[in-house]
């Protein structure tokens, strides 16, 4: 019998860790996905799955279920994403590994849309291109941008995950992926 996010987020909360393990293993994969495209790099990805994995387990009796849990944590992993984009940032770093985003629907916004590198132009520099670009847009155009095309949320989902309002979200997307192609087409010259 499957249990719900709810039922193991509750049992959790009174300090079954065997519930939060189930929790941990549902969603790992997505989390891990989802960090890799925002930071790029591996080892980052990992401290970074660790260190929202770690923030849910402590924060779990405040899991109050008016969202997903699935949600919940994706907010709690996007400000550990943020603190390393920052970091990142300060140094001067761009990563050419994926960092989530694209035009994969001609910047319609077509729901479900996810990013397929090598749907690119099936070419490496093209895809590390484009990944490059996206690595100089600012954090917020970024986040619409790999939830979007990378994990294929609806604008809703966006909003609720980013807790902002879902014009916000549209009009975020409609800015980065304007920004993206300005960078796309100046980089061609």
């Amino acid at each position: 019998m499957l249990v719900s996010d709810t039922e193991l987020a509750k049992a959790a909360s009174r300090g079954d860790t065997q519930a939060f393990h189930a929790l941990v293993d549902r969603y790992s994969g997505d989390m891990f996905r989802l960090a890799l495209s925002l930071c790029g790099r591996r080892a980052d990805a990992e401290d970074i799955c660790q260190e929202a994995f770690v923030g849910a387990f402590r924060g779990v009796s405040r899991f109050d279920g008016r969202s997903s849990f699935k949600t919940w944590l994706t907010r709690i992993l996007l400000r550990q994403a943020a603190k390393v984009w920052k970091k990142q940032r300060t140094r001067g770093m761009i990563s050419l590994q994926s960092r989530g985003g694209s035009e994969s629907d001609g910047g319609r916004g077509e729901p479900g849309g996810k990013w397929d590198p090598a749907a690119t132009s099936g070419n490496a520099d093209a895809t590390m291109d484009i990944l490059e670009m996206i690595g100089r847009l600012g954090p917020d155009h970024q986040q619409v941008l790999v939830l979007r095309e990378m994990n294929g949320l609806s604008y809703e989902e966006i909003a609720e995950t980013l807790n902002i309002p879902q014009g916000t979200v549209e009009s975020r997307l409609y800015r980065a992926r304007a920004e993206l192609r300005k960078l796309l087409k100046d980089y061609d010259k």
